[in-house]
């Protein structure tokens, strides 16, 4: 017997010996660690170690789903992978949206973990009970167009195919997973994971139901939602904006603030921002579309119909791509950024951090630090998408200089040297996203404490980048709202990250979008409640402390994850970019970010040892990760703080 909304089995797939063995999924695991995200690191945890090179067979990659996926439930549609990073050899995760993950439980499953490697390319294609390893020696090489089409043409248009493009074949240590031609599975290299394995594709369909608990509530709460998302104070801003121009409505509001990366980061303003707006964007719309079960239809299809990049055509291109394309590298043709982001779907490169690559090269070129020579004839000035587009090429094939910048950019930096490693814009190895913590200081303990490095999807704030002051004082008091909201100010910054990366741990392991949880603010721990006691039947995901917990137990577990492979509380800086130079421009000139108080109000909610990195035993014990803290003391001693009767408090 298994829990309703969950499909019950994890589906276990070893290519090295091409058996696949299909189990029940526990129900303490679905209890305590809820799926998607939560569930990835369990299984990560017990299928790897520190000695687990991100690129041997031996390192496992985890495609799981949440007990919210193909349940009809608001912003449902998406999946998740995880494994460890080639880019940062600690926790690399990723998500997508779409049709895939549903038909992910349609098949039976709510997990998929893939070890070994194939002797030669190979897809999977799993049909409900049916798993086929087929010879995918004709496609290796393709890119992820032409594969997704080759793997339909013999299978059959219903089947949900993600695949990897050329620059995970060739181990690119940033490439991307391309679900269904348009939605990526982007950031810390999860298409080399699967290049490394011989693994070309992925393709799924199913046809089986997922069971609700109490069926008549469950509807009821959609309908509710429903009205929320049609009539409630939500409903217009969130279609005004993401609904009209999907992500890239950003772009305009972000540089109001001063937060647009603009020039390698060297500025949050930019004058031409104009340029590559929403507005502007919204010329070259084809097409909108919706993952499953959201009703925002964010994903635009856009098309360039004449000119020098005539035909060319992408899903997007999202804000963090055409900052990362555009204003990052001082490009303002926006037809030169929609033929780049095909290039990098095609391709199966993440766009953030190839942007930051390309300009990380135009601003140590600038500075005299590397010479045409070094770069093959091409000159990587401000402003030339002809060199980015080469560039990209480069990379994707490993050649030339390309050859080093698809190891990253902190590995690039220091195989350079001559003061190149300044440029070089990274925590933990990862390059940054399209923030500013200048402009919004909580970017910076966001960017610090993320498991997965320079990240804004595990804990990025959205009440003080956009003053929410209804929001801040219910959830933090009102004595707390006055610089809750101040974007400008440190203060209580570690307190709403810590809030923030809880409840996004939750959302990534039910799973939900971040719209509609980041912004607009709808979905908080008392609607995830409500949604998943009708759906599960589980009484305690009914309450609202129980999920809490769920977060803080999740984001614990990561976070030893990068403990017990070495990297902790000395990671946890930022690029003297942010730090030391003063922005120079915009409506945020003259600030800096002071990361260290930020952090310790953090360390301290998060009842950890601030000066040593490490959670405090009985912190782990209260969450149930007795295990983890057994494993970690063979490695550190970890330090203790009486917190008195603390696992009655945080156990409800």
């Amino acid at each position: 017997m298994y829990l309703k909304g969950y499909a019950g089995r994890i589906l276990y797939i070893d290519l090295t010996k091409r058996k696949y063995v299909s189990e029940p999924l526990r129900e303490d695991l679905a209890k305590g660690y809820l799926g998607g995200s939560g569930l990835a690191a369990y299984l990560l945890w017990n299928l790897v170690n520190e000695n687990t090179h991100p690129l041997s067979p031996e390192n496992a990659l985890v495609v799981a789903t949440g007990p919210a996926t193909g349940a009809l439930a608001p912003s449902s549609g998406r999946f998740m992978v995880a494994s460890k990073s080639p880019l940062t050899g600690v926790w690399g995760e990723s998500h997508a949206g779409g049709s895939f993950g549903p038909q992910i439980k349609y098949a039976g499953y709510d997990a998929i973990v893939i070890t070994g490697r194939s002797a030669r390319p190979v897809s999977i294609i799993i049909d409900d009970d049916s798993v086929v390893f087929y010879d995918s020696s004709e496609i290796w090489g393709t890119n992820t167009r032409d594969s997704t089409n080759h793997i339909r043409d013999v299978f059959g248009k219903d089947f949900h195919v993600m695949t990897i493009g050329q620059a995970g074949e060739n181990l690119v240590k940033y490439s991307s997973i391309m679900v269904d031609y348009y939605r990526a599975l982007g950031r810390t290299g999860m298409g080399a994971v699967m290049g490394s394995k011989n693994l070309k594709a992925v393709a799924i369909r199913g046809s089986k139901p997922v069971e609700v608990y109490d069926p008549d509530k469950y509807i009821e709460i959609m309908e509710e939602f429903l009205r929320e998302n049609t009539e409630g104070r939500w409903a217009l801003p969130a279609q005004l904006s993401l609904g009209k121009y999907g992500t890239p409505s950003l772009v305009t509001v972000i540089n109001a603030i001063g937060r647009l990366p603009t020039k390698n980061h060297w500025t949050g303003y930019w004058e031409r921002a104009d340029r590559i707006s929403g507005d502007e964007l919204l010329k070259y719309r084809v097409s909108r579309s919706s993952c499953f079960s959201c009703m925002i239809m964010c994903k635009h299809m856009t098309r360039v119909d004449g000119g020098v990049y005539e035909g060319s055509m992408s899903g997007g291109p999202e804000y963090e791509t055409v900052v990362a394309l555009g204003s990052n590298l001082l490009i303002d043709d926006i037809e030169a950024i929609i033929h780049m982001n095909m290039l990098c779907n095609l391709y199966g490169l993440d766009t953030i951090s190839t942007g930051k690559v390309v300009s990380f090269v135009f601003e140590i070129y600038e500075k005299g630090i590397i010479s045409d020579s070094d770069l093959g004839g091409i000159k990587p000035a401000w402003g030339s998408h002809e060199a980015a587009i080469e560039l990209i090429k480069m990379i994707t094939f490993r050649r030339g200089i390309g050859n080093l910048l698809a190891e990253g950019v902190a590995r690039a930096a220091k195989a350079i040297g001559r003061g190149a490693e300044y440029y070089a814009l990274h925590v933990k190895g990862l390059e940054v996203s399209a923030q500013d913590p200048r402009a919004q200081k909580s970017v910076g303990c966001t960017w610090a404490i993320s498991v997965r490095g320079a990240d804004h999807l595990r804990s990025l704030t959205t009440v003080d980048e956009l003053g929410y002051r209804d929001i801040a004082a219910e959830r933090f008091g009102l004595d707390k709202v006055e610089e809750v909201c101040d974007r400008l100010t440190e203060k209580y910054k570690g307190l709403i990250v810590k809030d923030q990366e809880d409840l996004f741990a939750v959302v990534d392991s039910v799973i939900m979008c971040k719209y509609g949880t980041m912004w607009p603010p709808m979905y908080y721990f008392d609607f995830i409640a409500r949604l998943l006691k009708p759906l599960t039947g589980v009484e305690e995901f009914g309450d609202t402390r129980y999920l809490r917990l769920l977060g803080e137990r999740i984001a614990n577990l990561k976070r030893c994850f990068n403990l017990r492979e070495g990297v902790g509380r000395e990671s946890e800086v930022l690029p003297a970019r942010f730090t030391q130079e003063p922005m120079p421009t915009g409506p945020s000139k003259g600030h800096k970010c002071d990361l260290e108080p930020m952090l310790r109000e953090y360390y301290e909610n998060r009842k950890w040892d601030y000066e040593s990195g490490l959670p405090f035993e009985e912190t782990l014990e209260d969450l149930g990760l007795e295990y983890v803290a057994r494993e970690l003391s063979k490695r550190f001693k970890l330090p203790r703080r009486d917190y008195g009767n603390t696992k009655a408090a945080r156990h409800p």
